[in-house]
């Protein structure tokens, strides 16, 4: 399949977006499609899908103009699978993902579609969940199924954006083992640097509202944006020290009559030395910088014998431990292992069924959820939504905790229904930051956050000076920060190593 996009450009409101963007591919293939949050890469793939309305450019499939296209054929040519999926609660896994097969249009489900969505579910491992209802999912199980159904559609051309997203580790390994097997077209937006260097053959790199197209994978792509970025620096080092001399020249010599005429010349050298159009990135890393208010004490957490079930089936069964000062662990296990559960029960949100949870006295813990971008809604101000949890901060380290996760002069002012969900992320960041907890525990901080703002974190967890708990299954992240593995188990058991994830991995293996 070849597409062609040919001077897309795109705007919400006043503020545009995609500009004049020209780019072709041709599978079979899969695409990395990256840059940083806001950047418009979920808006380019919508696009291509033909639901955002764009005018003054064409999308080509084959050449077939993307507008002549019916929704029938437009279901037939790619599969589309958004960062949030809408679904019916009260429908079975089964019934969705046979409806995967005709998704815009009525029809009646053949011996073709049946097989179909029976060959998906041995094949994705779906067994378990095939007749359970979609309301009754786990996020990563429904990340699954909502994957799992784009493969039903047998499209040329699939769309993923962010799919990795809510996945656990053993889980993202299945997905790239079947990628690499998907002999069509892809075009994958991910923030999993492990990932993109597992399935990529190609990227696509949005920066300054255009698109630059790299072969290869993620660190491929870094190497080689590395190396335009250093030559451009030369080339802008260069240009300046050019201009600073031609201004020079023209200071010194423009009142001078007999030098008026070569003053004049140089004068118009400067006014073509555009710097501006030597552009190295647009990316901004964020700077995120974990400080504690108080030092702990000898107690951090303790866990005694923590159990809890859910309608009969064990997800926690009689933990225990102790978190010790500098302990940066990272809390793994599959989907519905009960990481969250356990997030959840020390911060004292949820009860155990049995078992004691004690906290030292000089603790002041600081807690990321998973539903964290659930959790930022209303009319006001990011400004105003930081503000509330602490009416008496300094309101310059309020702005100043909003200005390291990029939120910078009227951005700050923006509404917060109008963010993303790696702009909300960002802000719940920011709250941590604003309160300057001495333990932390974060529930997959690093969904929805790009690249940048993710080795952000690894490097703000590894130099904070207190302790900290993640769940995260970006395993770069997880070889960055911690020293502690605790793997939950499917029994509901843990193991408890010491040691960094790399060695944790070698001694499984």
């Amino acid at each position: 399949m070849n597409i062609k996009i040919d001077k897309l450009s795109f705007s919400y409101s006043k503020r545009k977006v995609i500009e004049d963007v020209s780019v072709e591919f041709s599978g079979p293939g899969i695409v990395g499609l990256i840059g940083e949050n806001g950047s418009g890469k979920s808006t380019l793939i919508r696009c291509m899908c033909g639901l955002l309305k764009f005018d003054k450019s064409t999308i080509y499939y084959n050449n077939t103009d993307l507008h002549t296209l019916s929704v029938r054929k437009r279901a037939e040519l790619f599969a589309y699978v958004p960062q949030r999926v809408m679904h019916n609660r009260e429908m079975s896994v089964y019934d969705y993902l046979l409806l995967g097969r005709k998704p815009y249009f009525q029809w009646e489900a053949g011996i073709d579609d049946l097989e179909i969505v029976d060959a998906i579910i041995e094949d994705f491992k779906l067994k378990p969940l095939a007749f359970r209802k979609m309301g009754a999912l786990s996020g990563g199980e429904l990340q699954k199924i909502v994957i799992a159904r784009s493969f039903t559609q047998q499209t040329p051309v699939v769309y993923l954006d962010e799919p990795t997203n809510n996945l656990d580790i053993a889980t993202i390994g299945w997905l790239e083992n079947q990628l690499q097997h998907h002999d069509g077209t892809m075009v994958v937006i991910s923030h999993d640097r492990h990932f993109l260097n597992a399935v990529c053959t190609n990227i696509l790199d949005v920066d300054f509202k255009q698109i630059r197209e790299f072969s290869g994978n993620y660190d491929d792509w870094y190497i080689a944006s590395m190396l335009i970025s250093k030559q451009n620096e030369t080339d802008v080092n260069k240009k300046l020290k050019e201009k600073e001399e031609l201004e020079k020249f023209i200071t010194r010599f423009s009142a001078n009559a007999s030098k008026a005429k070569q003053a004049t010349s140089r004068q118009k050298q400067l006014d073509k030395l555009n710097v501006g159009e030597i552009k190295v990135s647009s990316r901004r890393d964020p700077s995120i910088i974990f400080k504690q208010k108080r030092e702990v004490g000898k107690e951090l957490l303790s866990l005694r014998n923590i159990s809890k079930s859910f309608d009969g089936e064990v997800v926690l069964n009689n933990i225990s431990l102790t978190v010790e000062k500098d302990d940066k662990i990272a809390l793994i296990g599959p989907n519905g292992a009960g990481k969250t559960t356990m997030c959840e029960i020390m911060v004292e949100n949820m009860k155990p069924d049995s078992g004691d949870i004690h906290w030292g006295a000089t603790i002041q813990n600081g807690y990321f959820p998973q539903n964290a971008t659930d959790l930022i809604s209303g009319d006001g101000t990011l400004y105003d939504w930081l503000r509330d949890f602490d009416r008496n901060a300094d309101i310059a380290e309020i702005r100043n905790c909003l200005g390291r996760m990029l939120f910078n002069g009227t951005e700050q002012e923006k509404s917060v229904k109008s963010c993303s969900g790696g702009e909300k992320h960002r802000m719940f960041l920011s709250k941590i930051m604003l309160e300057q907890p001495n333990f932390m525990i974060l529930d997959e901080p690093t969904n929805h956050l790009d690249l940048e703002a993710i080795i952000a974190l690894g490097e703000g967890l590894l130099a904070y000076p207190g302790s900290v708990i993640c769940v995260s299954h970006d395993r770069e992240l997880l070889d960055v920060y911690a020293n502690r593995i605790i793997e939950i188990q499917e029994d509901g058991s843990i193991i408890d190593f010491k040691g960094s994830y790399e060695e944790y991995i070698e001694q499984k293996a």
